[in-house]
């Protein structure tokens, strides 16, 4: 039961996330670098700890903020966000 509650907690907190980066993404872009900007201002230790609790949703932050053409940036933070989604949905487990 417990193993279940962390899995979709964790679906739901990257899922919420996920789309609150679509949102800003379509309506306000700039929040996405206001967002980017606040993060990077935290100290080293809470950058980490955050990063890696939410690492895709971190990544797609980097790979947005990075210089890359807006057409590959976007592919990719798409499939970034599709593939967190799908790998972090809870599935009912085969073993009893």
């Amino acid at each position: 039961m417990n193993k279940n509650l962390i899995s979709i907690a964790a679906f739901a907190i990257l899922t919420l996330a996920w789309l609150a980066f679509g949102a800003a993404l379509i309506f306000n872009p700039a929040i996405l670098d206001i967002v980017w900007q606040s993060f990077r201002g935290w100290p080293l230790v809470v950058q980490l700890v955050v990063g890696l609790l939410v690492f895709p949703v971190a990544l797609g932050f980097w790979i947005w903020e990075s210089s890359w053409p807006l057409l590959l940036r976007l592919l990719l933070v798409i499939g970034l966000g599709a593939a967190t989604v799908y790998t972090f949905y809870p599935r009912r487990s085969k073993i009893a």
